[in-house]
């Protein structure tokens, strides 16, 4: 090792680590960093002028190790970790710099994997992956600090290159610098305050001229949430906490805006919207009104000084959060805070104005507000009661010999519960560790409160909460609301600080020597609940507790634990897929085959619909006696009732399967599952291929021979494969490798009906349109599209798929004339705005969409299949192609060029679309030959009789009822 013209050692990196009061947690931390692979590393331990034994740890480790740990103590505390960390860089010697935490720990492997890439790339900064573990859990819980941006090595030559690095990864301790780098740009940290990092790091991302990431743990950061002494981050209700936040912004703002760093600014405004603000709301219903009043006083001039569009790029009710504390609107904030907290609870009555729906009335007149607190896309318009999660606001709480009186005001948004519903509803008490028992108790009273619905309600809890003691401390009050027999659950939300208070004499069955009450308190999420304890005796009962824990915690308590861990174990094994799939193969496949035994599955078990309901329903009308079993994934709602329901993967879905004689379904069944010789496999499939598919896709071209094989056993399953024309032939069946003698040329059961409807419509001159119109609300004047697109990967949030076209815009120019179904891929959902109510339609909750396709007068797709079975009702069909480029040539490539082949126009964009819909009588006529050629290659064998040709060749030797 080198000298340095002092005579010191020089050492590759220097780590240093600060304490203050820690002395238990210090040496674990110490510990990390001298057991570090890398050697050439020394410790710098700087005490904060701890009132404990700290320091004389510290100075016990540096006399054990003089050449590679010395110690430091500041004369006085300095309020933060900032001093410390500063007299430590001044000590340093290593070429490198780390900080670490007394109460933290490196990874083993840290200092060398950190100086292997500032070495290799000549880095200043060189950061790595944080894991934080949680303490206080059993398993120490691990997550790990936004792994994105450690998913892979990465090399920045200016932070703007990632501006999420910059904004997200804010930590000090997951970075080596290099040494001359800090001395050169006199990086330090601000002294005596909180979010110390947040400033240094983002000075020392700034001066940097390169940085590297990489995919290694590199700290360990242990979290105590239920410790004695709480850290920064739990202790977010301190006002001086929010100051410090605040003015540590400011700062960073300023050195933004020096360097004109626009790009950046606006992704942190982004990020404290979403993140920052966000820590500090959650805890506002729990402050009084003068901290509410000071904490808005603090924000607000903060929040004026955010980039407007910041509040597009976060979730919509951060935004409303902000801009309500912005207006100092504390009536609409602290509900919205409420739903902040409980993402699905709608907290606000809502208002709807022109054909939008509105977090409140409030504020409307401004733009930007009316902008923000448009919470249309949030689709709450759409829901009925019961799937509502809706706000319960506790406004009464009285005690009195053991009965609590207890009142509130539930929110009805948008007058979901109706005036004149009947209302009925129940309190509900559970333990929430131990769901063991539920009390009940009935509500006295409800009605209707403006846009509330309120109630009142009395709690014998004395007479008839029953708690066992000690394994449910904790219970949960909900309220459960009947609307016209529908019901829905609601939590109480403590509205206001102290509300709640008193005790309450309880027996619990097992002992009352630990608790013989219960008091009220409140979750962090703000609900209301009640927790055993004890009034009386209290020394005497904490040394029966402490006896109560200590033969919990000794050799019967720990027999006894282990025997129902044992019990979790083995339930959780026995419920386990591949548990299943041993009973499967060992059992279930041991057992005869059922002879008209027949299991019917259609999208995965999510829908009763497509081939299988056609082919099931032709069984029906021919009066064959057979045994049908239907599998549903979800809810059984819409499935039939004349046929067994299972539930996919469960036991007796499962038993079905391996007894069955037949096998109907239009995807796939568990891939793992095998099927019995004596069972007959009908795959009916989903539609014709324009994407390419299976062994042609190129992702599966580059798997692995063995993955390879395994598909293909799993497509070897099927004994009859449906095909509705040669098209399929060359394409599906050549990518699932198909023998020739699996494929059954009769067509597609479910098109049937559009083949009878079009034979219909020719025989009698005119189009019938059925109950299905009159069931949705169309008017007779007007005529039908339906927009059906296929299904994209990269769509909106949770699911959401984003209309490619103003649908307020067609509404407005085309609903005189006509109504548009939109139905959405079963894989997503659409949210439409009130202001097309009956214009527009979603008809996604549709599962047969056959009656859709039948009732519509013209067809708007892309690339689904739904193409290949609209055209055999020879109506105009537009094709809205408007990422043509990215679909075809960056996703898996197709079988033809839609462009040259679509049986109608193809066109790009929302002007296009409107255009060519204005002259759909047009693109009707002149479009039939190419319709005509479409159905003759691609529908040659969709003759209307698939379901009684298969139920003919498979199931006509059955009896008939």
């Amino acid at each position: 090792m080198a000298l340095i013209e002092d005579d010191h050692p020089e050492f590759d990196v220097s780590v240093v680590v600060i304490v203050y009061n820690d002395e238990a947690r210090l040496p674990a931390a110490l510990r990390s960093v001298l057991d570090q692979t890398l050697r050439g590393v020394e410790i710098v331990i700087v005490d904060d002028c701890s009132t404990d034994g700290s320091y004389d740890v510290a100075r016990r480790l540096a006399a054990e190790h003089p050449e590679r740990v010395r110690a430091f103590r500041l004369p006085e505390n300095s309020g933060g970790a900032g001093e410390p960390r500063n007299v430590g860089i001044g000590h340093t010697r290593g070429r490198h710099v780390m900080f670490l935490d007394s109460d933290d720990v490196l990874e083993r492997n840290a200092c060398r994997n950190l100086l292997e890439a500032a070495e290799r790339d000549g880095s200043d900064i060189v950061s790595g992956l944080c894991v934080r573990l949680d303490q206080d859990t059993r398993n120490k819980k691990r997550d790990a600090w936004y792994p994105w941006l450690y998913a892979r090595t990465q090399v920045l030559d200016s932070v703007t290159e990632l501006p999420d690095l910059f904004v997200w990864d804010t930590l000090s301790t997951n970075k080596m610098y290099r040494r001359d780098f800090l001395m050169e740009n006199q990086l330090r940290f601000p002294k005596g305050m909180f979010y110390e990092d947040l400033i240094f790091v983002a000075e020392a991302y700034l001066a940097a001229e390169r940085i590297t990431l990489i995919p290694n743990q590199v700290y360990f950061w242990h979290v105590y949430e239920n410790g004695a002494a709480k850290s920064v981050t739990n202790r977010r209700h301190e006002m001086a906490n929010f100051v410090h936040r605040m003015e540590i912004h400011r700062r960073i703002d300023v050195l933004l805006a020096e360097r004109g760093l626009h790009e950046l600014k606006l992704a942190k405004d982004i990020k404290f919207l979403k993140h920052d603000l966000v820590l500090h709301l959650r805890d506002l219903p729990f402050r009084n009104a003068s901290y509410r009043q000071e904490f808005a006083g603090i924000a607000r001039g903060y929040l004026d000084s955010l980039a407007p569009e910041a509040y597009d790029e976060v979730q919509p009710i951060q935004a409303v959060c902000a801009y309500l504390l912005r207006e100092d609107d504390w009536e609409n904030l602290l509900p919205a805070v409420d739903t902040l907290t409980n993402r699905d609870k709608i907290s606000a009555p809502l208002v709807e104005r022109d054909g939008h729906v509105y977090w409140c009335a409030e504020h409307l007149d401004d733009p930007f507000g009316r902008h923000v607190l448009d919470v249309t896309d949030l689709g709450y318009h759409t829901r009925t009661v019961d799937r509502m999660f809706l706000r319960n606001a506790l406004t009464g709480y009285e005690e009195r010999g053991g009965t609590v009186r207890l009142s509130g005001r539930v929110t009805n948004p948008l007058g979901v519960i109706p005036e004149g519903a009947r209302l009925t509803g129940e309190l509900e008490f559970s333990a929430r560790r131990r769901s063991l028992q539920r009390f009940r108790f009935p509500v006295s009273a409800l009605w209707h409160e403006g846009a509330y619905v309120a109630w009142e309600a009395e709690a014998d809890l004395a007479g008839k909460l029953r708690p066992l003691g000690i394994v449910d401390e904790v219970w949960d009050v909900r309220l459960r609301l009947d609307v016209d027999g529908v019901r829905t659950t609601t939590r109480l939300t403590a509205s206001e600080p102290d509300l709640a208070q008193g005790l309450l004499l309880v027996r619990p069955r097992l002992t009352r020597m630990v608790a013989d009450h219960v008091e009220p308190e409140v979750s962090q999420r703000g609900h209301l609940a009640f927790r055993l304890v004890t009034r009386d005796r209290v020394e005497d009962k904490d040394r029966v507790r402490e006896l109560v824990v200590r033969g919990v915690q000794g050799t019967p308590g720990r027999l006894a634990k282990s025997g129902v861990r044992r019990a979790r174990k083995l339930r959780k094994k026995v419920t386990s897929a591949e548990t299943k799939l041993r009973v499967y193969d060992e059992v279930f496949s041991r057992l005869p085959v059922k002879k008209g035994l027949v299991v019917f599955e259609s999208q995965l078990g999510k829908q009763y619909s497509d081939s299988p309901k056609a082919i099931y329903e032709e069984l029906r009308r021919q009066g064959l006696e057979f045994e049908p079993v239907w599998s549903y994934a979800g809810s059984p709602e819409g499935f039939p009732t004349d046929a067994t329901l299972v539930r996919r993967w469960s036991l007796p879905y499962l038993k079905a399967l391996a007894r069955a004689e037949f096998w109907v379904d239009n995807q796939s069944y568990p891939l793992k599952l095998t099927k019995r010789p004596e069972t007959t496999y009908l795959q009916t499939w989903h539609g014709s291929a324009l994407k390419r598919m299976g062994f042609d896709e190129p992702a599966w071209k580059l798997r692995s021979k063995a993955r390879q094989d395994e598909q293909q056993r799993v497509l070897d399953r099927f004994d009859r494969f449906l095909i509705r024309s040669e098209h399929d032939v060359r394409t599906l069946a050549k990518a699932f490798r198909l023998k020739e003698k699996t494929l059954l040329r009769v067509g597609y059961p479910r098109n049937d009906a559009l083949v009878h409807a079009r034979e219909r419509e020719l025989a009698e001159g005119r189009r019938v349109r059925g109950p299905l119109a009159a069931e949705l609300g169309i008017p007779e004047d007007r005529q039908v599209l339906l927009y059906a697109p296929t299904f994209r990967k990269h769509g909106g949030r949770n699911g959401r798929f984003e209309l490619p076209f103003d649908v307020e815009r067609f509404a407005e120019h085309f609903g005189d004339r006509y109504v548009l179904l939109v139905r959405s891929h079963y894989l997503t959902h659409v949210v439409l705005p009130p202001s097309v109510r009956g214009r527009v339609i979603d008809v996604s909750a549709h599962h047969d969409v056959n009656p859709l396709m039948e009732l519509a007068d013209g067809l708007v797709t892309d690339y689904s299949s739904v193409m290949f079975d609209y055209a055999l009702l020879d109506r105009p069909m537009l094709f809205f192609a408007y990422d043509y480029e990215e679909y075809v040539h960056e996703g898996r490539g197709t079988y033809f060029d839609l462009l040259e082949r679509a049986p109608g126009p193809v066109v790009r964009g929302e002007d296009e679309l409107f255009a060519a819909l204005e002259s759909l009588p047009e693109q009707s006529v002149k479009y039939a030959p190419e319709r005509e050629r479409f159905v003759a290659e691609f529908g040659e064998y969709d003759k209307g009789t698939a379901a009684r040709s298969i139920v003919e060749q498979f199931f006509s030797h059955w009896s008939r009822g």
